[in-house]
C-alpha cells in the first residue's frame, strides 16, 4: 500500500463534497475544541502537513465492529473526505482493500517509519484469557498474532492511542458479568503491560463520529486534548445528560412519566441512566443530527465506566 487512498476499496478520490465546504464543516465541528476561525490558514496547513507525519492505524479486537460503522455512516463530511483529507488512516481492516500477510507487512512497517509519531486507534475490548487466543488478529511468516501481541507492540511504538468505543475504553459488553474470555479495555491493559504511551478515551456504543473524527484533528493540530477522571475528552463528555434533557423541567416539576410511550413526562423511574451519564448527545444527536436515545427511550449510560453492568437492567430505576 503505497497512499491512504488505496484503503478505499473502490472509492475515487473526487468526491462531491468542495474542499471549501469540507474544511469549513471540520473547523466548525472542530470550534468546540479550541480552533475558533472557520477557515484558519494555521488549522488548513497542520491538517495537510500531518497527513504526510502522523499517520493513523486502526485495529479491532473483541467487539461487533459498530464504532467502523458509526464512522463510515458519517455524511457531512463524507467518510471518503474525512479519510482522504483528514486523516491519513493506513490500516484499517474493514475499509481497506488489502487482506493477509500483506496489510500485515504494511502494518508493521508504518508503526517502525513512524515509530513514537503516528496514532493508533484501537477498537474493541482486549481478551487476555488463554494467552490472548480469544482474539487473533492475523497471521506473518506463519506466526500466530494475537490482539495481545498486537496492542503490546504498536501500543508501545505509538505516539497516543485512541480507545474508540466503551468495549475499547473500559472492557465494556465483552467485560461484562459472565465472559470467559478476560477482555479488558486499553488503560487497564497498557496498566499491566506497564505501557506509558497517553490513551485517550473516546466511548459510546457505538462511539459518536464526531467524537472520533474530532479528537483525531485535535491529535493532529494541537496535541492532546483536555480529559476527563475517567480519560475522556472533556469537549466531549463534560456535560451531563440529565442536566442537558428537554424533559428536565418536568422532573423539576416532579411530572414523571409510566410508560416510554408517554409525550410528557421524565423518564427517569423508567430506567433513565442520564442523571449519571456525560456526554454531548443531546445538541450533537445521531443519525445526521436526527434523533437520539432520549427521544425515544431512555439513556443507558453506554459511555460510562461499567457498562453494561453497573447500567443493567436498561428499563429499571438505577
Amino acid at each position: 500500500m503505497k497512499d491512504k487512498e488505496m484503503l478505499l476499496d473502490g472509492q475515487q478520490k473526487k468526491t462531491g463534497v468542495s474542499r471549501r465546504t469540507f474544511l469549513k464543516t471540520v473547523t466548525g465541528t472542530a470550534a468546540g475544541i479550541g480552533i475558533s476561525q472557520m477557515f484558519n490558514p494555521a488549522l488548513i496547513s497542520a491538517l495537510e502537513k500531518a497527513l504526510e507525519t502522523h499517520p493513523v492505524l486502526w485495529i479491532q479486537g473483541q467487539g461487533c465492529s459498530g464504532c467502523s460503522v458509526s464512522l463510515l455512516n458519517n455524511v457531512d463530511p463524507s467518510i471518503a473526505d474525512v479519510l482522504l483529507k483528514v486523516i491519513s488512516l493506513q490500516y484499517h481492516p474493514t475499509v481497506m482493500a488489502s487482506e493477509g500477510e500483506t496489510a500485515l507487512e504494511n502494518l508493521y512497517h508504518i508503526a517502525e517509519k513512524y515509530k513514537g509519531k503516528f496514532s493508533l486507534a484501537i477498537e474493541g475490548a482486549i481478551p487476555m484469557a488463554a494467552n490472548g487466543k480469544y482474539c487473533n488478529f492475523g497471521e506473518l511468516d506463519h506466526k500466530e498474532i494475537t490482539m495481545v501481541d498486537i496492542a503490546k507492540d504498536l501500543g508501545a511504538k505509538a505516539g497516543s492511542v485512541l480507545a474508540v468505543g466503551t468495549c475499547a475504553a473500559y472492557g465494556g459488553i465483552p467485560a461484562a458479568e459472565g465472559n470467559q474470555t478476560g477482555a479488558t479495555g486499553v488503560m487497564d491493559f497498557f496498566h499491566i503491560y506497564h505501557i506509558k504511551t497517553p490513551v485517550v478515551n473516546i466511548p459510546g456504543c457505538p462511539s459518536h463520529p464526531d467524537w472520533i473524527v474530532g479528537s483525531i484533528v485535535h491529535l493532529l493540530t494541537k496535541g492532546l486534548p483536555e480529559l476527563d477522571d475517567d480519560g475522556r475528552p472533556v469537549v466531549f463528555f463534560g456535560e451531563n445528560i440529565h442536566d442537558n434533557c428537554p424533559r428536565v423541567k418536568e422532573y423539576d416539576a416532579g411530572e414523571m412519566s409510566e410508560k416510554l410511550s408517554d409525550a410528557k413526562g421524565c423518564r427517569m423511574d423508567l430506567g433513565c441512566k442520564g442523571p449519571d451519564t456525560y456526554a454531548d448527545c443531546y445538541k450533537r444527536k445521531w443519525n445526521s443530527g436526527m434523533n437520539w436515545c432520549v427521544d425515544n427511550a431512555v439513556c443507558i449510560g453506554c459511555v460510562e465506566p461499567g457498562f453494561p453492568d453497573l447500567s443493567s437492567p436498561f428499563y429499571e430505576p438505577a
